[in-house]
Parts: C-alpha cells; structure tokens; sequence
C-alpha cells in the first residue's frame, strides 16, 4: 500500500515537473521564497493587529498561535519521524528556472503547507470574509513548493492537513475567550 501510495506520488510530482508553465516559474519561486519563516503570515497578523480593531487582534494573536502549533509538531518530532528525503528535482525533470534552496530538513510532511493552513484556518475562523483569500493564498504556498521541486505533493498535503487541523484547534480556543 505504502509503495503504491508513494508511486503515485512521485508521479504527481513529475507530472507537476513537466507542466509547460515558464510564465509562472519566477512567480512561484519568489512566493515560495517568500513564505520562508511565515514572513507571509507574520505581515498578514501585524496588519489586522494594527487595522482590523479587536476582532483584528485576536485573529492575529489566534494565527500567530497556529502557526507556532504546526512549527512545534511538524519541526520537531514529525519530520524526524516521517525522515524521508527530499525530491532529487534533476533526476526527477524540475526545470532550474523554478528552484528555490533546497531546505536542509527532510521533506516529510511540508512546515510551510502546515504554517500556511494554519493561519489560514485559524484567522478564517475569527474572521469568515478572510477565510476564502486566506485558504487561497495558502493552496499557492503549498502547490509552489512542489512547483519549485521541494516537496512531493503528498509532503504538502499531509503539512496542509496537519496546519488545518491545528488551527481550527487554535480558533476553537480563541472564540471560547471573551
């Protein structure tokens, strides 16, 4: 089963490899780079701390406590456990005009899917006419870091489903407080 799972998706990963879409590999490159240590997020909550009044503030307070949940997890223990390498983006057909740094961690399950879903669910919560934005700018985080040879798509959408969880957890917590 493992195997056949893992066949599947290397090759979505090369199907991705092989998309004829140079227009969007400058794009794709800089928004991955940019989601480097949440700046995404981080801006987004320093925004609707400053802007968005007290149910601004506690979306922000609320995302920046999801995205240090899926930090703690997926950093820490998960990513030590599920120890799988990263893509060999040559061997596998990712263009070189798409790469970003190769992170040094190992690939399994993605932290920036996990941080992006996290924000995203969490702030959708507290704040509904974000969620649709949010969950979209996540959903381009995450396909970017496959996109750019980083990540297996199954990296991305294990992160992605761990972040959502944790922060509707994160969410669920903030609302129950006056």
């Amino acid at each position: 089963m493992l195997r056949r799972i893992g066949r599947l998706d290397r090759a979505a990963y090369e199907a991705v490899a092989e998309m004829p879409t140079p227009q969007l590999d400058s794009l794709l490159r800089r928004i991955s780079d940019f989601a480097d240590f949440s700046k995404p997020w981080l801006l987004v909550a320093g925004g609707l701390a400053l802007f968005g009044g007290a149910n601004g503030r506690r979306a922000a307070l609320t995302g920046l406590a999801a995205i240090g949940l899926p930090s703690f997890v997926i950093n820490q223990p998960m990513k030590l456990i599920g120890n799988r390498g990263r893509p060999r983006r040559t061997r596998l057909g990712v263009p070189e005009s798409r790469w970003v740094r190769m992170p040094s961690s190992t690939s399994f399950p993605s932290g920036h899917s996990a941080s992006a879903a996290a924000f995203a669910a969490s702030v959708g919560r507290v704040l509904p006419g974000l969620r649709l934005p949010l969950r979209a700018a996540a959903m381009i985080v995450a396909f970017s870091r496959v996109y750019t040879g980083v990540h297996y798509p199954g990296d991305v959408v294990v992160g992605a489903t761990i972040g959502s969880l944790l922060g509707r957890v994160a969410a669920a917590l903030a609302l129950r407080r006056p």
